[in-house]
């Protein structure tokens, strides 16, 4: 894919303002703690979930609420605060010691008076986890294979003190076992270290769940991004939250791709300020191309996203259609039906090229999906809603991110991650 951001790191600085949406959380009812006009510091708590009230969202920056914005049924939708120095919430720090001392109680508590419990997703359902469960495990992925994506294991290089912190610590949240894997052995203590290679979507947690250690109906596990281990490092080690990140920016649609340290939840309009956008036609994407969410250049960063992708827009309708001439250099054919002539970088545009039509079962899907689950079936067995045959399908250990991959090579043009989303929904409402 074209656009590919330079992995050399550089600071954008000059931001002003930052967004955090409620509503994007799964799982959650969310109460305010703040109202327009306050003045919060760096991990003050925004709002809390009404479901467990314990976990509060922390403020990625210090200054002042300047709007919240309410939906349907006074809905939280958008919180934004202008940002206005770097005042941060404190604690006595933790050194490792005192981490490999402490309880599961005392590192619980630790994280939650520090608001960034949130950082922590259990599975199945992949929603916010809850601190009165314990999970069976943990499971953090250090290989990032989406296109465009952080190379995390340089970041992880960089930080390796700091990253050990985080693991000593979370490895104290479950009785059972924390997994780490990436590509490489780092030998970092009080996890179990795997490798794993191969392209996407090797580096999902949710293909490494299912290689090491499967989730059976009634399991439950937490998984959590290895950029937020590194938070949860940084902030046993200062005692405050620091919502800095390594974002990437780029695409077929960015003129100027980049990697850069920035800020948590961010605007687009600072991430994008160099990407010319009023001169050409473009899609926004928080997170990458293949699971992330259409944003304006008015919204923010989605929390858990670590890319910015800008594709192409302008959609031509080619003579012929896939019956007319062309090369790889100029189409994108997943089965090589056109000539490749180049190793050139393909120009993806936002075209779906068809439209949705009867599934056709001649194992796309299949080929995409690096999991011993049958995919067909079980997108049948959800639009049936049949939860019996759900469960047996393997349901609890999906998740829509893993299927992202079966809705770009579908034939039919079926938004298969949107079908699994809708089971797992429809499982966990039945209980």
């Amino acid at each position: 894919m074209s656009g590919v951001p330079s992995q050399d790191i550089v600071p954008i600085k000059g931001h002003e303002v930052v967004g955090i949406s409620p509503s994007s959380f799964k799982g959650i009812k969310p109460k305010l703690l703040v109202s327009e006009g306050e003045f919060v510091k760096i991990g003050s708590p925004l709002f809390f979930d009404k479901t467990k009230p314990e976990v509060k969202w922390a403020s990625p920056a210090n200054g002042k609420v300047s709007r919240i914005q309410f939906g349907a049924r006074r809905s939280i939708e958008k919180i934004e605060i202008n940002i206005e120095g770097q005042d941060k919430l404190k604690q006595a720090p933790f050194d490792i010691q005192k981490i490999e001392s402490s309880t599961r109680e005392q590192i619980l508590k630790y994280i939650l008076d520090a608001n960034i419990f949130h950082l922590i997703r259990q599975r199945p359902f992949n929603k916010v986890a809850n601190p009165s469960d314990i999970p069976r495990d943990i499971f953090i992925s250090g290989l990032n294979t989406a296109p465009l994506a952080v190379n995390l294991e340089k970041i992880i290089t960089e930080n390796r003190e700091i990253f050990q912190k985080g693991l000593s610590g979370l490895s104290k949240l479950t009785n059972g076992k924390l997994y780490f894997t990436s590509n490489q052995n780092y030998n970092f203590k009080d996890v179990e270290n795997n490798t794993i290679s191969g392209p996407h979507p090797a580096g999902n947690v949710g293909v490494q769940i299912h290689h090491l250690k499967p989730l059976k109906p009634r399991d439950m596990i937490w998984t959590i991004n290895a950029q937020h281990v590194i938070t949860i490092g940084k902030l046993f080690d200062t005692g405050s939250y620091d919502p800095r990140m390594i974002l990437s920016l780029g695409g077929s649609g960015s003129v100027a791709p980049f990697t850069a340290e920035t800020i948590s939840c961010v605007s687009i309009k600072d991430l994008t300020d160099n990407q010319n956008l009023t001169e050409q036609s473009v899609r926004l994407v928080s997170g990458d191309v293949l699971t992330g969410e259409k944003v304006s250049s008015d919204d923010y960063l989605g929390f858990y996203d670590s890319s910015l992708t800008i594709i192409n827009d302008a959609v031509k309708r080619p003579f012929l259609g896939m019956l007319s001439l062309g090369s790889s250099s100029t189409k994108y054919s997943l089965t090589r039906t056109f000539l490749n002539l180049t190793s050139k970088l393909f120009d993806f545009t936002t075209a779906q090229n068809g439209e949705l039509r009867a599934m056709v079962p001649i194992n796309a899907w299949e080929k995409m999906l690096p999991l011993d689950i049958l995919p067909n079936q079980l997108y049948r067995a959800i639009l049936a809603q049949d939860i019996e045959e759900m469960e047996q399908l393997g349901i609890w250990e999906c998740d829509d991110e893993d299927f992202a991959l079966c809705s770009f090579s579908c034939p039919s043009k079926i938004d298969v991650g949107k079908v699994i989303r809708d089971g797992l929904d429809l499982l966990e409402a039945e209980g």
